[in-house]
């Protein structure tokens, strides 16, 4: 399992226009595919959104953000289970 996680911050007027496009249209894409498990979405005060998803092998990415609406690009990390 790899757990992949996907955080953006909006720009100060985009927040709700990019957490829409988040929910409506980017992590749609992704759930429809065989090796996806799960998704969620967060977000902060701070108008940042964090996306965690969960694969059984090598993870999709989300589409490319809408630039309007985000104040830097998104970042993206990749972590596995550890056994304890």
């Amino acid at each position: 399992m790899i757990a992949r996680m996907w955080e953006v911050r909006a720009s100060r007027s985009g927040f709700d226009e990019l957490l829409s496009w988040v929910c409506d249209t980017a992590v749609p894409s992704v759930e429809v595919l065989p090796q996806h498990v799960s998704s969620d979405v967060y977000s902060s005060t701070d108008h940042r959104i964090v996306v965690i998803t969960k694969w059984r092998n090598t993870p999709e990415s989300l589409p490319a953000p809408p630039e309007k609406l985000v104040a830097r690009a998104p970042h993206v990390w990749d972590f596995t289970p550890v056994d304890r």
